[in-house]
Formats: C-alpha cells, structure tokens, sequence
C-alpha cells in the first residue's frame, strides 16, 4: 500500500509500505482522513520520541471492513496501572501512540487495538472526524483550566490547537476571547471564527491563556498577562524552556497548568462537539501529495492551517 513515511532528519517520502497485518485485539482501519500536526513537524526536524524509518499520523478517521466509521483515539495505555484506574489514561507512564510509537494513518490502512475505535455518528463528515483529537486536545484544555464564568481568554498560537481553544472557549461561555499569531492568514481565520481580537501580540489582563506555541517566550508572555490568580495552560512543545518569572508566578498566586493530549470523556466531548463548527480552516490533500504538503508545512508554510491526507477523495461527504 502507499504511505508517507519519516525516513530521515528532515525527511519524508512517498513510498509502498507492506500491508499492515491486525494482530490479537487488532482491527484493520481504512483511513478516510489523516491529519498533519504540529508536533509531527517538529519531531521529523529534530528526531526525538520518533525513530525512522516510521508512518506517523496519530489524528485520524476511517472505516472498518465491517462498514463502521470510527474516529481513533491514538493513546494506548497500560490499563492497569494507577493512572489509568483514575482514568488519567494520557498520562499514563508506560502510555505510547499510534503513529509515535506504531504505525499510523498516513497510508491506505492502519492496525490499531480494538479498543482505540470510536464510533463517528453518520451525520459527521470525515473532514470533521479527522479534526476530533485536536479538538479533543483543546476540551481537555478547558476542562483543566477552570475558567470563570465570563473570562477573558488568550491564546497564543493560531494554528489548528489554537483556533480549536478560540471554538472551546467561545462555546464555554467565555466573555471575551483574544488570539494572537505572527501570520496574517492565521489571524484572520481567527477572526472569522469568532475572535473579539486577533492581534499580533497579546495585551492587557486575562483570566485564562492557552499556550499553543510552547516557547520559552510565549511561555513567558501567557505568565506576565495573567491576572492574579489566573491560570496558563500550556500545550504547545516547541521549547523545553520554561522561560518564565518564578517570583512573579508565586506573588501573584498564578496557575501554570500542562496539558498533555485528553482524557476518554474530552475525546468523546469532541465527537459531539465538532460537528457545531467552522472547519474552514481545513483543507484536504490527497495522501500521494502528502510528503510535499508536509515538507512544506515544516519548512514555514503558514496555509492550510490544518491540513488533512485523505487515501480516497472525501465527496460526497455525509450529512
């Protein structure tokens, strides 16, 4: 079968892979669409928890040969470890993820434990169901942070997370949502989906700020706007440096909260939520453009903000 594969530093590349083969407790999943994050475009820059040659895609949906549509929850845990008995599944320490740790979905097909598959209601299209983890990613955000009943949100970063926390907040009940982002396209996607400011930095005061970048300086800056009391909530992995003022931090009683993935109710939050959206900011590619779409995406390209491989074109969608 075709597949985008991680083949070196800096590389993927267009290639026939074996057919996966479902193993005991494995289910053989037809991937409609796959999503490219972030995090996959640093990790093919700077190699760390992704070791070549590998087919990532860890966000995805498709079909199962029985005929089911089923969005993927990519997180495998232990099971039977503490966290996971508290349902704290993503943080679990022996946790890994498909497309990290196994094959992913930027192929044909992909194997995944039975219980990673959740159903996808028939009335959501597959642009959306390849959306859910990210948006997963943003419900859990929310969930942690504890916002106040009409707060002032940042967010920093309008890229798919971003613009994900910007959807959560505004359908949270948050007064007032100001995103902030370096490329003029991005913004602009914010604002049409609902931003009261879309500005290249952030300023004033806020109860809550998303943290989509995770660089030491955006890091610093979700700290420094906060009001007393208010929290950060960090989800971006660009920078291991914390760069913040600790006194500051501890003056101000000010929250930093990470964020890491979601927990089984936000993905399934997600799945309800996500048909109420503007995807706008999606667009699809078909998997055999997927290596050029990823390279340039790696290399700066600010557009599509989310881009989606899709094995089989996605018309007509259902409804």
């Amino acid at each position: 079968m075709r597949a985008v594969v991680f083949t070196a530093p800096g590389v993927v590349e267009m290639r026939d892979v074996p057919e996966p083969e479902p193993g005991p407790g494995e289910v053989l999943v037809h991937v409609a669409a796959s999503g490219i994050c972030g995090s996959e475009l640093h990790g093919v820059r700077t190699p760390g928890f992704r070791v070549p040659p590998l087919v990532m895609g860890h966000e995805f949906a498709g079909h199962t040969d029985d005929g089911r549509r089923v969005v993927i929850n990519p997180i495998l845990s232990c099971g039977r470890c503490d966290l996971c008995a508290a349902g704290l599944r993503n943080v679990c320490r022996e946790r890994r993820i498909v497309g990290v740790h196994t094959p992913g979905a930027f192929a044909e097909r992909v194997a995944v434990p039975a219980g990673a598959l959740v159903p996808v209601p028939d009335a959501l299209g597959w642009t959306a169901a390849g959306v859910v983890e990210p948006a997963a990613n943003a419900v859990h955000a929310w969930e942690l942070a504890g916002a106040p009943a009409g707060a002032r949100v940042g967010v920093i970063g309008a890229g798919a997370i971003g613009l994900a926390c910007l959807l959560v907040a505004v359908s949270g009940g948050a007064a007032r949502v100001e995103v902030a982002d370096r490329s003029a396209e991005r913004l602009a996607a914010a604002a049409r989906l609902g931003a009261d400011a879309a500005v290249d930095r952030l300023s004033g005061e806020y109860d809550v700020i998303f943290d989509a970048v995770g660089a030491a300086v955006t890091h610093e800056q979700s700290l420094a706007l906060l009001r007393p009391g208010g929290a950060a909530v960090w989800l971006g992995l660009a920078d291991s440096d914390a760069g913040f003022d600790a006194a500051a931090l501890v003056r101000g009683e000010k929250r930093v909260l990470g964020s890491f993935a979601y927990r089984d109710a936000d993905f399934a939050a997600a799945v309800d939520l996500i048909g109420t959206w503007d995807l706008s900011w999606v667009d699809t590619f078909p998997l055999e453009e997927g290596a050029e779409v990823f390279t340039a995406l790696m290399n700066g390209r600010a557009t599509p903000v989310k881009a989606l491989l899709t094995p089989e074109p996605l018309t007509p969608e259902p409804r």
